[in-house]
């Protein structure tokens, strides 16, 4: 039994060091693939570079209104949300293909770092470009 609640507490805290940001020490993303179906805003190459979300005032009201942003999507939820990370996935409208989204908050430089990316295929045809940019849209509310 004692051996179980260790492995428990382990993973709990395995989980909660991960999604722990430190100051000015933001965790990346994952990296996009060498293929034009990514974006990221922790990338310096033009192919893939999205800039990050900016907000003023208080992180977790703009943590707030990111998620409902992200959830304004259709076919889009959220799988995995901790204080300073969101994962979420949209599906195709035609197909089912899965993209998915990620979204780090930095309350430190006032920005909220993103990436979206196909799960599968070479092209997305800006799909994820602009797909960021709506929830940028309702994120900023215009």
């Amino acid at each position: 039994m004692f051996a179980i609640r260790s492995i428990i507490a382990t993973l709990i805290l395995a989980t909660l060091m991960t999604h722990t940001t430190k100051a000015g020490d933001a965790r990346p993303l994952a990296a996009c693939p060498q293929k034009p179906n990514c974006v990221s805003s922790q990338t310096d190459d033009d192919q893939h570079a999205i800039a990050p979300f900016s907000f003023t005032g208080n992180a977790q009201t703009a943590w707030g209104q990111l998620r409902s942003a992200v959830l304004s999507e259709q076919r889009t939820r959220i799988v995995e949300e901790g204080a300073d990370y969101l994962h979420a996935e949209a599906l195709s409208r035609v197909f089912g293909f899965v993209d998915d989204l990620e979204f780090l908050l930095v309350p430190d430089e006032q920005v909220i770092h993103v990436r979206s990316g196909a799960r599968t295929g070479y092209s997305d045809f800006g799909v994820n470009r602009r797909r960021v940019e709506r929830i940028r849209q309702a994120f900023s509310g215009k």
